[in-house]
């Protein structure tokens, strides 16, 4: 897996990612402590509604900023947003009122939508080669399983020297760092084919998305990697804490039974998709999360929850969001031109996050009116019908080489020559799927 860092276009890259994660991950301690400093037993509120702001931020204004982001240069806007990252980042010391902490995340997140898919759809254009992208991808879900893991227990030490607040520097340098690694590669920039007007630019690549049926299919395992993933990171402290009566390292021992279940898959995942297809690996792993969750909600049921229950479902949790997660990015890529990429990825930013939008109010809602089991037993069953939802959407036959006709195009189009056998994607030329009703336009 690590042969992929001889690359050093992507070697930067990735050090950014890990940078940029690290320095995330101690913003996200410094502003929990902050939210109590400023708000005591509100304290949860203000999280919660900062995480709403977020996931909005996110849903709305990720295709708008991929929109623009084609038609400038990717070094240029991923520094750029930084940049911006940075300085809020630098401004949440200096806070003293809730609302300004309101305003400064949806600033932070808003740099995030605009970065995160611009940076995801630079990477298959640094790595054509298919083992290389795979190697990527596990990669990139190591460094996001290892940053919620190493971020708490760097900020802990930290803390034992410095104020909480000084953890926001510590932020700002990750995203500095993050700019000056990117800053020193040059990074592919695909032309849009022609000029678009704005509306065409924003909505294009969720078009693209929703016409395409093997990216349908993929929404619907978002939604069970969601429902089933918001018990895991919504619910744990609540378990733990109350349900359990356990102290807070045993919600840290169980957040990282998660991570390490993530990390596992993320580890084997290279190896297991040169045997298997996309789909196979993401039906085991929406399925191993739906079953898992149903079987610990019969065990609170029959038993009671304990810890080592909790400790090895959420494993098993951990192992199916990887298998579903870690992919993706093969099917996005296999599903695009270079230069419809940007737009693509944030399209799947904005939908994958709104089904987390659905499922994290959901889930704090059921386990606060009905309990753990109840919780368990109706995300579950929600992430089996989503499942379902996949394969039916998702058919188990998706050659990238479909047969296909231009009767709309003249013989000696250059699109026609030199015999028409080619993967078959939506773009300009190929406005619906074959055999389907829906429509590109």
């Amino acid at each position: 897996m690590l042969s992929v860092l001889k690359h050093r276009g992507y070697r930067h890259m990735f050090l950014a990612q890990v940078v940029a994660l690290l320095g995330t991950g101690l913003a996200t301690v410094a502003l929990g402590l902050l939210a109590f400093d400023l708000a005591g037993d509100q304290a949860s509120l203000v999280l919660g509604t900062a995480l709403t702001i977020k996931m909005i931020a996110y849903v709305t204004l990720a295709p708008i900023a991929a929109a623009f982001a084609g038609q400038m240069n990717r070094r240029t806007l991923l520094v750029a947003l930084d940049i911006v990252r940075a300085v809020v980042a630098l401004c949440l010391p200096f806070v003293t009122e809730v609302w300004q902490i309101y305003v400064l995340i949806f600033l932070l997140q808003a740099a995030s939508a605009g970065f995160t898919p611009t940076f995801q759809a630079t990477i298959p254009d640094l790595l054509p080669d298919e083992d290389d992208y795979t190697n990527a991808l596990s990669l990139s879900r190591l460094a996001y399983d290892l940053e919620n893991l190493l971020s708490p227990m760097l900020a802990a030490a930290l803390l034992s020297l410095v104020a909480f607040d000084t953890l926001f520097v510590g932020t700002s340098v990750g995203f500095v760092a993050s700019a000056l690694l990117i800053v020193t590669i040059a990074l592919p920039s695909p032309k849009p084919s022609k000029r678009r007007g704005v509306w065409d630019r924003t909505t294009r690549g969720m078009r693209i998305y929703l016409a395409t049926p093997r990216l349908r299919g993929f929404l619907a395992f978002c939604m069970t990697v969601s429902l089933v993933g918001a018990m895991v990171l919504v619910n744990t402290v609540v378990i733990v804490r109350s349900d359990l009566n356990l102290s807070e390292t045993a919600v840290a021992l169980a957040l990282g039974s998660f991570g390490a279940g993530s990390m596992l898959v993320a580890l084997l995942l290279p190896r297991v998709l040169r045997a298997l297809s996309d789909r196979s690996v993401m039906t085991f792993g929406a399925a191993l999360m739906s079953v898992t969750a149903l079987v610990l909600a019969a065990w609170s049921h029959l038993l009671g929850l304990s810890l080592p229950a909790v400790l090895l479902v959420w494993l098993l949790i951990g192992v199916g969001f990887s298998a579903v997660m870690t992919p993706s990015g093969r099917l996005l890529r296999r599903s695009s031109q270079p230069e419809d990429r940007p737009a693509l990825f944030a399209a799947q930013f904005t939908l994958s996050h709104a089904c987390w939008l659905i499922a994290y109010p959901l889930s704090g809602w059921l386990m606060s009116a009905y309990g753990a089991t109840v919780t368990l037993m109706v995300l579950g069953v929600g992430g089996f019908a989503s499942l379902g939802l996949a394969l039916v959407v998702w058919p188990g036959r998706d050659p990238d080489v479909i047969a296909h006709s231009h009767p709309e195009l003249l013989p000696d189009h250059p699109h026609l020559k030199g015999g028409h056998s080619h993967p078959y994607v939506i773009d300009d030329l190929h406005r619906h799927w074959p055999g389907h009703h829906q429509t590109y336009r």
